[in-house]
Order: C-alpha cells, then sequence, then structure tokens
C-alpha cells in the first residue's frame, strides 16, 4: 500500500507548478476537486484525508464520486467533466512514480467523460447590451467603475480572469490604444480600443489617480475585485436593465456572456472567424466556430444563395385502413 498525501503534494509541487507552471485558476479548481474528493472518500470509509492511500482511490469510488457531484451536488456533465480531467492529470502522474498500482490507475484513466449537449451560445443584442450599461448608476463612483468594466468587456471580448487581472499599466490610451492582457495558457495579446471605449476609460482614470501596478478596477478601499464580486455586480445590473429591456429576463446572463457579445459583434460586422479567434486568444478554430451555428443571419443569407429545388408538392393519398390503425397506436 502507498499513502496518498505524498504524491498528491508532489503533484502540486513539481507537476502543476514546477512542470507545467500552472495558473492560479487552475490549480484552485485542481485543489477544489482533491478536497471534494478526499472528503467524500473519508466519509465512505472513516478515514481521515491524510491516512488515505492510492488504492482506496479505485475506479468504482471514482465513478461513485462523480455521481455524487451530479446528482447530490447538482453540477452539470461540464462540471463533472471537468473533476475528472484532473483526476485523469493526477493519475498520469501516480503512474510514473507508484508502478505497482497499475492495475487500480489504468481503470481510473480509463473513466470516459460524460457525453454534453452542445447549446447554442447566449449573447447580448444591441439594445440588451445597451440596456445593461444604462443600468449602471453613473452618479456613483461604483456605478461608473462597472460601466467602464462592462463596456470594456463588450468591446474587447475579455475573460473574467483577464479583467480581474488587469491592471492600470496593462491599458493604453491615445494613439495604438489597447489593453494587453495574459489570457488563458499563459498567453499574451494585445487588443485594440476603439475611440468610444478610449472615451470612457480616459473619463475613469482620470477620476482617480492609481499607480501603474494596482488594480484597474478595484474595490472603494482600493483591493483588487473578485470574480465573484464582478458577477454579483453585473447580476445586479442585469436585474436592473430588465425593466426597459424585457428580453434579458430570458437570459442566463454572465461575464462570459459578454465576452460572447463581442465575438458575434466582430461576426455580425463582417470579420472572418479567423480574426476573431485571434481577437479573443483562442488557440483552436473550432472554438470559435460555436458562433456561426449562433448566428442566423449568416445561414439566411447562406440558404438565400441557394437555387431552389425544382420540387413541386405531393398529392395527398389517405393511407390504407389497417396502415392507419397500426400508425395511429
Amino acid at each position: 500500500m502507498s499513502a496518498l498525501a505524498a504524491p498528491l503534494e508532489a503533484f502540486f509541487t513539481d507537476r502543476l507548478v514546477g512542470q507545467r507552471a500552472a495558473s492560479p485558476n487552475t490549480i484552485a479548481a485542481y485543489a477544489l476537486t482533491f478536497r471534494l474528493l478526499l472528503e467524500f472518500t473519508s466519509a465512505r470509509g472513516r478515514t481521515p484525508p491524510s491516512k488515505l492511500d492510492i488504492a482506496q482511490l479505485d475506479a468504482p469510488l471514482v465513478a461513485a464520486f462523480l455521481d455524487h457531484l451530479e446528482h447530490e451536488r447538482g453540477n452539470t456533465a461540464t462540471t463533472r467533466n471537468a473533476r475528472l480531467a484532473a483526476i485523469h492529470s493526477l493519475f498520469s502522474y501516480l503512474a510514473l512514480h507508484h508502478p505497482e498500482h497499475a492495475g487500480t490507475i489504468s481503470r481510473v484513466l480509463s473513466i470516459p467523460p460524460k457525453r454534453t449537449e452542445v447549446n447554442l451560445v447566449t449573447y447580448l443584442n444591441e439594445d440588451e447590451a445597451t440596456a445593461l450599461l444604462a443600468a449602471c448608476d453613473q452618479r456613483r463612483w461604483t456605478g461608473r467603475r462597472d460601466h467602464t468594466m462592462f463596456a470594456l468587456t463588450i468591446q474587447t471580448g475579455l475573460r473574467i480572469s483577464e479583467v480581474v487581472g488587469l491592471n492600470r499599466a496593462d491599458v493604453t490610451l491615445g494613439r495604438g490604444a489597447n489593453v494587453h492582457t495574459f489570457g488563458k495558457g499563459r498567453k499574451e495579446r494585445r487588443t485594440p480600443l476603439v475611440p468610444s471605449t478610449v472615451e470612457i476609460l480616459q473619463a475613469f482614470l482620470a477620476e482617480r489617480a492609481t499607480a501603474p501596478n494596482e488594480p484597474l478596477f478595484a474595490t472603494s478601499t482600493g483591493k483588487r475585485l473578485s470574480r465573484d464580486a464582478i458577477e454579483h455586480r453585473l447580476a445586479h445590473y442585469v436585474g436592473l436593465a430588465q425593466a426597459t429591456c424585457p428580453s434579458l429576463a430570458a437570459k442566463r446572463i454572465s461575464m462570459h456572456t459578454l465576452r460572447h457579445t463581442a465575438a458575434m459583434r466582430l461576426l455580425l460586422a463582417g470579420n472572418d472567424v479567423t480574426v476573431i479567434a485571434l481577437w479573443l486568444g483562442h488557440e483552436q478554430l473550432a472554438t470559435t466556430n460555436i458562433y456561426l451555428h449562433a448566428d442566423m443571419s449568416h445561414k439566411q443569407e447562406a440558404i438565400d444563395r441557394v437555387t431552389p429545388l425544382p420540387a413541386k408538392p405531393g398529392r395527398y393519398r389517405p393511407p390504407d385502413s389497417l396502415i392507419a390503425f397500426l400508425e395511429a397506436l
């Protein structure tokens, strides 16, 4: 039997931090996954997490844990698959250092991800985006901050993690105005800013003098806004905006919805998906193709260019009475 504690700690320090230079978001997500898994395992076997062995994390237990996530914690299949990916990453690491558990490890690695439905992306049309920005109370500093933050996201399509991580020095105004970010996978990119966004940022930055290394969007005490705080502020303004734009009530809106909105605005302006992929920092072009499925205008233009089939409506013939009886069952 091999204790789990030491290799699990080494997985974080050696593999994630030392070898992969994983982002804080990735480390936090993996840490939550294993905290949930260890608590689940400990409760079933009444063994403290620090005393668990690798052999106890076998395929039936991992499968039971995944079922627990969906049916007891109410996680979606997407979240389930993300937790499974973290577990697979750990067991791939264990396979190199603990070959004596090869059988257990291979059976866990053979657990497949669950197939998920691919839904159309949700985005805001022009009226909805305008209503959201108008809902921000610009008589207060927090309202002006939130208005600037949402306007910047709708124009640039930044991820919420990128918005959270922005410092004052990351914004360049004037000639060649842009915002500088390190995105997913530590990919560096600069996103151009349009004149209207530059004007909003200039007014916001002129109001509060900050050092270059201080957060661009901060709390009233100067601390960096958290992801939860930003999502909470967005939900608040969406609720207010529904009074003037009722269509918002039918949509689940998050900061990622504003990112989708930026992509759809680029697509509807006639930009190629390869340009949009570069703009958003997508590594795979297939990720950007989801916006083509969401845009009905492009589909309508495509069908309008197709020559109609020379087909004529057929003449209705009533079915045989016995066939009609069977079809009605």
